[in-house]
């Protein structure tokens, strides 16, 4: 698997599964769990959805 989730978008992943699991907390609802999917998104730095579609939000690395 490449990486195909950039920094940013991995914050964005970040801050909504953050927000995903405090509503399911909140509201004792079992949709919290989906939290894991933007979690374990973010953590891997690659999305199955984004690999589908061709986009890619990585930045290219520099050569040394």
């Amino acid at each position: 698997m490449t990486c195909n989730v950039g920094k940013t978008d991995q914050m964005i992943r970040y801050t909504l599964a953050i927000a995903i699991a405090a509503a399911g907390l909140y509201f004792q609802s079992w949709w919290g769990l989906v939290a894991l999917v933007p979690l374990l998104t973010g953590a891997s730095l690659f999305c199955p959805i984004y690999k589908i579609f061709g986009l890619n939000t990585c930045s290219p690395k520099s050569v040394q």
